[in-house]
């Protein structure tokens, strides 16, 4: 009974080591290397985005922020400061051209 558990173990260590070098063998690979690189650059290629969302969402929050801020020290929101500048600039061509 002994030899029998025994002769178990060792079938299973085998079937479970030939799995693992044939898995190595197969990452090895020119076809394994390639494709662990073409996981690598979509994983580079996400980060790349995420970061660049983080970025872009903290521009509009300083963006506001800075708003904030010239609004209470003029009193003028910037957005209708934009407004009268186009409007402005509307006029000015106006005058150029007619």
């Amino acid at each position: 009974m002994r030899r029998l558990f025994w002769l178990g173990v060792g079938m299973a260590a085998g079937v479970a080591l030939s799995r693992k070098a044939s898995r190595a063998a197969r990452a090895a690979s020119p076809a394994g290397i390639a494709a662990n690189l073409g996981e690598a650059m979509r994983e580079l290629a996400g980060a790349v985005g995420a970061f660049g969302a983080d970025i872009r969402a903290g521009m509009a929050e300083r963006e506001e922020e800075l708003s904030e801020m010239v609004e209470q020290r003029s009193g003028v929101s910037p957005l209708a400061h934009r407004a009268l500048g186009a409007h402005a600039a509307d006029a000015r061509a106006r005058r150029a051209n007619g």
